[in-house]
């Protein structure tokens, strides 16, 4: 008898980027950081910009996030630190077998462009921004929504000014308000909300045997942000942020669940343990990872 189909997770590399070790871990001093991940001479460390592809029992190809992708005129990628020219997550697509028109589903845990930049064709000169994955419809969370259509001149420069009228225009946009909307993608998803990071992140909560996986985006953005101190300095409410972490941790660490990490370098996946003296840990962690079957 054949068994019947199943889920199928893949890590898909995206454009990676080098921003400063003081902004991307806030508070915490370089002394610190820097044995989590190596500044150049620029002070700035690598980070991924990673996505979660999940082929699910009935075929559908679900997509959570396009990363940072190749958008950016020149000019500001170099301020950006964008490594790479071309758009990767379309080569990581092709190393799969998959084109970003077989995507069905996109979901944005929020619209920053180093999360949301990869829906957009590579820049060109003189051409206007232009959306890719013609077939997908995108998720989004209501309040990340709202943000990003009135956003406060702290992170105004986050969002991308064109990419919001784009995703009106295609009528492929869902607008979802956790807790219940996780029917867009089927039984057993649930969404949760953070707001430390930016209002209205959203949180996948993927089903999975023997324990959830949730794609936390930028509330817990690589191991190192594991530790609960540990925030960054775009993060607009780190106390809030600590909260928020320690919940979803102490949740995974009960359940036996798994988080993927976005920006992590080297590191996409891995659970989590809690020590005697209350402080977190990544175990099992994996590196870049295909067709993980849940």
């Amino acid at each position: 008898m054949n068994s019947p189909p199943r889920r199928r997770l893949t890590s898909l590399p995206g454009n990676s980027q080098r921003l400063d070790g003081g902004a991307m871990f806030g508070n915490a001093p370089r002394a610190l950081w820097s044995r989590w991940l190596e500044p150049d001479e620029q002070n700035r460390v690598p980070l991924a910009c990673r996505t979660l592809l999940s082929i699910e029992p009935d075929g559908r190809h679900v997509l959570y996030e396009t990363g940072i992708g190749s958008f950016l005129e020149p000019r500001l990628a170099a301020r950006y630190g964008v490594v790479e020219s071309r758009h990767v997550l379309l080569d990581s697509l092709r190393a799969v077998g998959l084109d970003h028109s077989d995507i069905d589903q996109i979901v944005l845990s929020h619209l920053h462009f180093d999360h949301a930049g990869g829906l957009l064709a590579p820049w060109e000169k003189g051409s206007a921004p232009r959306l890719l994955f013609p077939r997908a419809r995108f998720v989004v969370g209501q309040r990340a929504w709202q943000r990003a259509s009135s956003p406060h001149p702290r992170d105004r420069a986050s969002f991308i000014p064109a990419l919001q009228g784009l995703l009106e225009q295609s009528g492929r946009l869902e607008l979802v308000a956790p807790p219940d909307a996780a029917e867009v993608l089927g039984p057993g998803f649930r969404f949760h909300e953070s707001d430390g990071h930016t209002p209205g992140l959203l949180l996948t909560e993927i089903p999975m045997p023997g324990g959830p996986l949730v794609f936390a985006g930028d509330l817990i953005p690589g191991t190192p942000w594991i530790h609960l101190p540990i925030t960054m300095g775009y993060d607009r409410y780190p106390e809030l942020l600590i909260d928020e972490k320690r919940e979803v941790l102490t949740s995974l660490e009960e359940r036996s669940g798994r988080l993927f990490y976005t920006h992590d370098p080297r590191v996409a996946i891995s659970g989590v343990r809690l020590d005697p003296q209350g402080r977190f840990h990544p175990t099992e962690a994996r590196p870049e990872f295909r067709d993980l079957v849940t």
